[in-house]
């Protein structure tokens, strides 16, 4: 991974987590005077010819952005999906890249089940094709974890997901219970 694709905290001013963005779109943001640095990365570096910039690893906006509003629109929803489950399918509990995954609807669409994140499991291609168009007790395949217990924030999940790497984020996303 290089310096300019790793990722950034970004928080709205009251401190909420708006979201993860890249370095480039995180200094663009702080150049433009619309955001602050409010924690640099202490052992990465940007080298221009003549100057040297702190990498920043948690940036907040200088302005409110309602970040509910801005989640309900949210794209990259099969990749949040993913991350929820923790990139295993939730039918035989293996992990596969995301390349090899699907999102399979518990509740097949033809049987009026939802296209939402509630009725979506990920799973491999085999699995989702022994499937098929039943559900998963008609299949004999039962789900790694209850539909109600999937029914968690998507959002939370990924930002979850990348504070397992990033210590110095975990005051920001209330996460300390990771650092045990």
């Amino acid at each position: 991974m290089t310096i300019l694709s790793r990722k950034v905290l970004l928080l709205n001013q009251h401190y909420e987590a708006a979201g993860v963005i890249d370095v480039v779109r995180a200094t663009a943001l702080v150049w433009k005077n619309k955001a602050r640095v409010e924690y640099f990365d202490p052992d990465l570096v940007l080298h221009s010819p003549t100057r040297t910039y702190p990498v920043p690893s948690v940036i907040i906006l200088k302005r409110f952005v309602n970040v509910r509003e801005r989640r309900a629109a949210a794209g990259k929803r099969r990749y949040r999906i993913f991350v929820r489950d923790r990139f295993r399918c939730q039918y035989c509990c293996k992990r596969f890249p995301a390349l090899e995954l699907t999102l399979d609807h518990i509740l097949p669409e033809s049987r009026g089940g939802p296209d939402d994140a509630d009725n979506l499991a990920t799973s491999c291609k085999p699995c989702n094709q022994r499937k098929a168009n039943r559900t998963p007790d008609e299949a004999r395949m039962p789900l790694l974890a209850t539909p109600s217990a999937l029914r968690y924030g998507l959002d939370r999940a990924l930002l979850r997901h990348y504070a397992e790497e990033r210590p110095e984020w975990r005051p920001y996303l209330f996460l300390d219970a990771l650092a045990a």
